[in-house]
């Protein structure tokens, strides 16, 4: 697909409103590649993935935004990360999980959305948290938008088996004013007209054909793909500063039991082995750490 695995990124030339969309292919399904999800869960990952490309699109940042969801319902918790490289990688768990979809209030039970944003060289993260009390989470995110951003905005996303894709619409600020009843009113009908948008065209139209089936009257200009890719951030130093911090007596405890402890990675099932000389070398004089920054 030749708008697969881009972010775009456009403006409306006459109106204050600019606009991302996004398609996952490989990279979404390098993301589920080693899970097995129901329907409902998986495409709840999806979303969130699409989300977070198109929130960290948005921003001028340099580290990692996550979208995280603990619920006490079938979802237990979900996590969709993205850094300012356009990197993701996500996970959930689940118990008891419907097959079909089902809207995310149902899903979730009773639950928050947390949106945190980690920078590189800052050791205080910008976190901002929503109630799960919306029927989907482009609309918990849009809530998120008004609450936390004071920033109007309209939110599509999609996902298969296949592929995630995803359109952000956002009104942004020209001046320390109010917007005029002009603005006001050229905003309502973006939002009309993105409401149109149906899910087979999210998913497979070319992103200048969208745009035009969507908005015909307007003026955009369309800036070049950004790519996306899966990646995960595992390494044996995270994973080492993992077992640390579970304590020398915890480990080989774990090692009494079998030859070697094995920490498999949630996000790309990568299984890092630590033999006895190797938990050994990890508890020694001059070698103790404590856990990496920013593990989930």
């Amino acid at each position: 697909m030749a708008d697969g695995d881009l972010l775009h990124r456009f403006l409306f030339e006459d109106l204050p409103v600019r606009g991302h969309l996004v398609r996952l292919d490989a990279s979404w399904r390098a993301a589920i590649e080693h899970q097995e999800y129901p329907r409902a869960v998986s495409e709840a990952l999806g979303q969130a993935l699409a989300a977070s490309v198109l929130m960290a699109g948005s921003l001028k940042f340099e580290g990692r935004l996550s979208l995280q969801i603990e619920a006490a319902g079938p979802l237990r918790l979900l996590l969709a990360q993205c850094t300012h490289r356009h990197a993701i990688r996500g996970v959930a768990r689940h118990r008891d999980a419907p097959a079909e979809p089902r809207d995310l209030a149902e899903l979730c039970g009773q639950g928050q959305l947390a949106v945190t944003i980690e920078q590189e060289g800052r050791e205080e993260n910008y976190q901002g948290v929503v109630p799960l009390d919306m029927p989907d989470l482009s609309a918990c995110l849009e809530q998120y938008f008004e609450r936390s951003e004071q920033l109007p905005s309209r939110l599509l996303l999609v996902s298969t088996s296949q592929r995630a894709a995803g359109l952000l619409l956002q009104r942004v600020a020209t001046s320390d004013t109010e917007p005029g009843p002009a603005a006001q009113d050229a905003w309502r009908r973006i939002r009309l007209l993105a409401a149109t948008l149906s899910t087979s065209e999210l998913l497979e139209l070319p992103c200048r054909d969208l745009l035009r089936r969507v908005f015909p009257e307007d003026d955009i200009r369309l800036f070049a793909g950004t790519p996306v890719w899966f990646q995960c951030s595992c390494s044996r130093e995270r994973v080492s500063g993992i077992l640390q911090a579970l304590g020398a007596a915890e480990v080989n405890s774990l090692l009494r039991e079998r030859d070697d402890v094995e920490v498999r990675c949630e996000f790309c099932n990568r299984a890092w082995r630590f033999d006895a000389v190797d938990v050994a070398g990890l508890f020694s004089e001059g070698n103790r750490r404590s856990a990496p920054p920013g593990l989930h």
